[in-house]
């Protein structure tokens, strides 16, 4: 943790509590850059005995495609989900230059946890978390709320096809891909974009995934709210059942897919529903598995690849059933079908 890290967390819990926090430690960080610390206070200064310290950090360029504007801040969103009784931590202060804010301390247990500990009450939990995708894509938009002029469009399918296609291609390849062969993969994508245009767009959280989903009990609270948008209502639902970090059996997916469709607003009808979720699947995962990648080689962090092989799992069983129902998609499902099934060789730890 930086020195100004500290001060400035100081600096405003002084001037929201009047008091300076007894500690404040740093809380390890995932594939992102934003930096975060538990905040814990001595009791009897009307402070709450701990807080999350949220700092804003400067963007991994390659994180979104050239021309679309950085993530917004926190708030609306946030406080748009929490009027509509959606299980978001509560906000307690800001900075004035809104890049260090403290949210309610929702503890340190992931959905992930809970999976590799019990799995019988993970998967309560599970469906308690796809049971509120309902209520969040009912939300209309009430202006001036960015997440509503946001949305998963040709653009960022693009972005997803150009990173598969620096990154993963090769992999199923065995060699840097031709020009030729990145236009079959972008043009695959773009496909799969002009399907979802086609389809109701809803509001998404955007990575409603197990490590994004805390639990304490029996409630399962929400957190990296800022990135949310418009997507066909699916989109949720491929980011919590086609987890790179927990793998959940076929019949506990089919399960929550079956229980929750048709209580969307949209209720798709059960095979464009099942269509949709798969080409979500491949271009979703196809993304992540490019980005797990990419981390470990630009930041030399082996752990992003221990998702690399859940997540090729993903991929393929989507592409199995692409290709029966989208033949046009065949190079491409050939290509996820040669992707090898473990992750590459991390090689040497450093020194």
């Amino acid at each position: 943790m930086t020195s100004d890290d500290r001060e400035r967390v100081e600096a405003l819990c002084r001037a929201i509590w009047h008091t300076a926090p007894r500690a404040v430690e740093p809380i390890p960080a995932g594939l992102g850059l934003r930096r975060f610390h538990r905040v814990r206070f001595a009791s009897g200064h009307g402070a709450p005995p701990s807080a999350i310290a949220r700092v804003e950090a400067a963007e991994d360029p390659a994180g979104r495609p050239d021309g679309v504007p950085p993530e917004p801040a926190l708030e609306p969103i946030r406080a748009l989900l929490e009027a509509a009784g959606l299980p978001v931590p509560a906000h307690l202060a800001t900075s004035p230059d809104g890049t260090l804010t403290l949210l309610e301390d929702l503890g340190d247990t992931t959905l992930e946890d809970v999976a590799r500990r019990d799995r019988a009450r993970a998967r309560r939990l599970l469906e308690r978390a796809a049971g509120d995708l309902p209520r969040l894509q009912a939300i209309a938009d009430p202006g001036g709320v960015a997440a509503f002029q946001r949305r998963l469009d040709a653009t960022l399918f693009a972005y997803k096809a150009r990173l598969f296609s620096r990154h993963s291609l090769p992999l199923a390849l065995g060699r840097a891909p031709t020009p030729a062969e990145c236009g079959v993969v972008a043009s695959a994508f773009a496909g799969i974009a002009r399907t979802c245009a086609a389809a109701p767009q809803r509001l998404a959280h955007r990575d409603f995934q197990s490590r994004n989903l805390l639990v304490a009990g029996d409630r399962v609270r929400w957190i990296d709210l800022q990135g949310a948008f418009l997507a066909p209502p699916e989109y949720d639902l491929v980011c919590l059942l086609r987890d790179s970090y927990v793998e959940w059996d076929e019949a506990v997916v089919d399960a929550v897919c079956a229980a929750i469709r048709p209580r969307l607003p949209d209720a798709p009808d059960p095979a464009s529903f099942a269509r949709r979720f798969d080409l979500l699947t491949l271009t979703r995962k196809g993304k992540d598995h490019a980005r797990f990648l990419y981390v470990h080689e630009t930041r030399g962090d082996p752990s992003a690849l221990a998702a690399v092989g859940p997540t090729t799992r993903h991929l393929k069983r989507a592409a199995a059933r692409v290709e029966r129902a989208t033949p046009e998609l065949g190079q491409l499902v050939d290509w996820v079908r040669a992707l090898p099934d473990a992750a590459p060789d991390p090689g040497p730890e450093p020194g």
